[in-house]
This record gives C-alpha cells, structure tokens and sequence, in this order.
C-alpha cells in the first residue's frame, strides 16, 4: 500500500515517507560498511526500487538514495584508509585516555590517543593494574613504550573505537588532569562511585552500570547472569537513560523561553554523552534527543521512527566506522522495534489490560535485536520478555532517581545510607530477577521451542475476537506519514 507525505527532509522541500526514511539510513550503513562508493550507489538504487512498492517516491528521492549510499561508501573508504598508524616504532611523550581503563581477565585496556590516532594499550601485571585503575578518561599521561600496527582480524573488531594500533609501555611518569569537560565528567563520575560504595557487595556495581554505564566492576557472574537473562541492555546507557536526565531536569527547563530550552537541553544532553563517555548506544540516543528537541522548538515532527532514521543517517554519514558496533546496532533494533512495532502490539494486546503496554514493547524490543543479537551472540533467551517486564520499571526508576542521589551521597557521604537506600532496593531486585531468570532459561531447543509456543500464544491473543474493535481502531488512526 502505498502512502502520501508529509514533512520533510531538513526542510529542502522534498518529502520523504517513513519507508523511504528507513532506506536513507539502509543505504547508508550498506555503503559505509562496504566502503565503496559503488557498492553503496547501487544499494541505493536497489532500496529506492524496493521502497516505491510502499511509498510514492518522487524522482529526487529516489536520487537522493543514490547519492547517499554513494557518500556513505565514499566516508567508509576514507575512514578505513585512514586506519593506519602514522608512527610505528619508539614513542615517547605525552598521551591523553580515551576512556576509563576496563579490566580483563588477567590485564587491563584502556585506549590512548597519540597525537591524532588512537592505540589500545593492554597492562599486565598486579601493580600497574592498580595503579591505571585510579586512571580517569581525559587524564593525560606522559609515558615512553613501543608502537606497533594491528592485526587484520583485530583491526576490524576495533575499528569501530578508531584504534591504529597498539602501543606497550614500557614505563609511565606523570599524570596530568584533562580538559575541563573531562574534569567535570570525572568529578560526577567520581561521586557516582563513591555513593556506590555505600551499597553492599556487587551492588554498587551494578547501580553505577544503571546510572552511567559503568560496567568495569561487575564480576563475571553478573555479566553471565544479564547476558543469559536478556537484560544486560540496562548496563548500556541508551535512550532511557536520556529520557531520564531530561525528565528529571524537565522542571527548570519549562521555565526557560524556547530557544533557551532548547539550548539547554542540547547542552544537558552533549554533557551526559560526555559523562558516559560516548558510548554507540548513548550517541544514537543523544542525537536522537537534540533532534527532538529541534523539531520541537520549531515545531515540526517528532515520530520517533524518523528521528531514528535520521538520527541513524546522520551519524553514519559523521562516522562510518560506527557500522562496526554491535552496540549501536543493539540500540538502534531495540529502539526501532519499541517505536514502531511496541505500539501495534500494545494495541493488539488490549485485552490483557495493564500489561498490555509493557508486554508489547518488550516484545517490540526483542524482535528489534533478534538478528544483530542471534548473529553475535547465539542466543535470544526466552526468559527475556517476563525478565524485562518485571525488571524494566524497576531500573527505569533506578535511573531516574539514581543520578541526582548519588551526586548527593557522593559529596555528603554522610547521609549516603539513607539517600541510597531506594537504590539498594531497586538494584536488587534487578539483580534477584537476573538471577531467578538466568537459572531457569531452558536455552537451546527448548528455547526455540519455546519461542514458537510464546509465539503461537501471543498470535491466538493478538486475534481474539474482543480485539478486533482495537485492531480496527489502530487501522483507522492517522498514520505518522
């Protein structure tokens, strides 16, 4: 079927469908993956075919596909080609972190970046350990090593962090603080885990996974126990955490005039992209909020699933290497199954009542990731969508409440106990259904098995005759075209 428009694209005065917004950002992943201008040219043409049995494309649309997967691939040639270290050999000098040292069994990466390019840095032995794990993102280091290039294989599983190569140290000196948005952004991440420290056990952990993404101190069997139940997405910053900050400081921000409100919710969110240290699932989220925030204040459209489409285009096109992140890919599925298919779902569910909503956007979230998530991990458990019911709300409200708390019990630790004990509550119940659903997730055939049932009952409840009214209802509505 096909649809009229309306709306368009950066307001050049061609429309563009919702279909025809989704292939934009096909053709730009296809070409910058491929890093061919070629490639991504004829994947435009092929989707710009494709996308006129469902929208109306005029002429320039279709040529504007073209033209943007021909860039992507162009952008992706570029990016890759500039993968090379410029200097191999004796380095000596100072270098600035990328991001916060992240232990591993046995050693500890964290990413330098030498002059322009970035080197992964692996540090083996119990004493430098502990001493790079008082090391912050930002900080600088003046340090003397060897530099060296990457393997193939190894090339392109960190492409995507723009890592050159590797540099060994042989000895560092001195430390010096970063920039001043680096400062700030150690200085709340430094509160963040000092209020940590107030929770028991692995608790603190996994409130500062929550709050911002900081996952270096979670023990091996957390990470199995998220992974194996389906919620390991909530120790990845993502939209909900975005959603959060800006609810939370959506009081002070209605009381500015438009334009400032608007610089200062783009403002609030470059700085918490910052905090979280740029993660793929935090600058999709990011990017989509700013682009929000700019429809809104000049009052265009804000479906969600066309933001996304631009949100995806737009930074594919910034940095095609970000095709190479199984996170971003994660966040973009579950975002696009939350905004387009959760709804349809909801609707269809209506006769479960309350649970109508959370169990349609679960869903929609977990058909969202179902291909990036079985081609990388094997695995989609079953478990997932009852864990994720029950454990979402609670984590959202950990979020929301987590941050400004912890900003509290971090600089007063005296009060920690009392102002952090909501948080010890919600963390646990989060971990205590991980681990309930972790230990019962059948895996394997009986997974798929079971998939098939949950699929064949969800169909049966979807077409029960009571719905149909509701079904007629969402068929009827207006679409976001």
């Amino acid at each position: 079927m096909r649809t009229a428009y309306a709306g368009s694209l950066g307001d050049v005065g061609l429309p563009l469908g919702d279909v025809t917004m989704a292939a934009l950002a096909a053709a730009a992943a296809v070409g910058a993956s491929r890093g061919n201008l070629a490639i991504g040219a004829v994947a435009g043409l092929v989707l710009a075919a494709i996308v006129a049995r469902f929208d109306m494309v005029p002429r320039r649309a279709a040529l504007l596909l073209v033209a943007v997967g021909a860039f992507a691939g162009w952008r992706g040639d570029v990016a890759w080609s500039q993968l090379a270290p410029d200097q191999v050999g004796t380095y000596e000098g100072w270098v600035r972190l990328v991001d916060d040292p992240a232990p591993y069994p046995g050693s500890t990466r964290v990413i330098a970046q030498v002059d322009d390019q970035r080197y992964e840095v692996w540090i083996r032995g119990r004493a430098m350990q502990v001493r790079a794990s008082e090391w912050r993102g930002g900080e600088r280091l003046q340090v003397r090593g060897q530099l060296s290039a990457l393997s193939p294989e190894r090339q392109r599983r960190v492409s995507w962090q723009h890592v050159v190569g590797e540099l060994r140290l042989e000895w560092v000196s001195d430390v010096s603080v970063g920039a001043p948005i680096d400062r700030a952004s150690n200085r709340v991440r430094g509160a963040i885990e000092q209020a940590g420290t107030s929770l028991p056990g692995d608790d603190g952990a996994l409130y500062r996974g929550l709050v911002v993404g900081d996952d270096r101190d979670q023990p091996r069997d957390m990470i199995d126990r998220f992974r194996a139940s389906g919620l390991s997405h909530l120790t990845a910053v993502s939209g909900q955490n975005v959603a959060f900050v800006l609810a939370a400081a959506g009081p002070l921000l209605r009381r500015l005039r438009p334009l400032w409100r608007w610089a200062a919710t783009v403002a609030l969110i470059a700085w918490f992209v910052s905090l979280t240290r740029f993660e793929p699932s935090i600058v999709r989220a990011g990017t989509m909020a700013a682009l929000s925030a700019t429809a809104f204040v000049l009052g265009r459209e804000r479906a969600p699933a066309r933001l996304l489409s631009l949100a995806v285009t737009t930074l594919v096109l910034v940095d095609p290497l970000l095709v190479g992140s199984i996170g971003f890919w994660l966040s973009v599925g579950a975002t696009a199954g939350v905004a387009v298919v959760g709804p349809r779902l909801a609707l269809r569910f209506e006769r479960l009542g309350p649970l109508a909503m959370p169990l349609g956007i679960t869903l929609g979230a977990q058909i969202g990731v179902v291909v990036p998530a079985l081609l990388v991990f094997g695995r989609l458990p079953l478990v997932s969508v009852p864990a994720n019911v029950l454990a979402v709300p609670v984590a959202g409200g950990v979020m929301l409440y987590g941050l400004p708390a912890g900003l509290v019990a971090g600089l007063v630790p005296s009060v920690a106990p009392v102002v952090m004990f909501p948080c010890r509550v919600g963390v646990r119940w989060v971990d205590t259904i991980a681990m309930i659903a972790s230990s019962v997730e059948p895996g394997g055939v009986a997974s798929v098995v079971g998939w098939f049932a949950l699929a064949l009952a969800l169909a049966w409840v979807a077409l029960w005759p009571g719905d149909r009214v509701a079904t007629r209802r969402a068929t009827e509505t207006p679409s976001s075209h």
